[in-house]
């Protein structure tokens, strides 16, 4: 386990997907708690917002990844 996060990227990487769990947990607990459920406007806007922020989040690590010659 240490070699993956030996460098700074692979723990970027590792915080991006524990970030993606916890927003499908999240909107799980959601959809089952809420007694009114969630609307499809909403959640088509939510999700689409999350996913354009982990796009972002994605390629600025693998900017950062190859400015310091890692390569992919």
């Amino acid at each position: 386990m240490k070699e993956r996060f030996g460098s700074d990227v692979g723990f970027y990487y590792a915080i991006g997907a524990f970030t993606i769990v916890i927003f499908v947990v999240a909107l799980t607990a959601l959809a089952v708690l809420s007694p009114a459920g969630i609307g499809t406007v909403e959640l088509g806007g939510l999700v689409v917002g999350f996913l354009l922020f982990m796009l972002v989040y994605f390629v600025s690590v693998t900017v950062h990844r190859l400015e310091d010659g890692d390569g992919l």
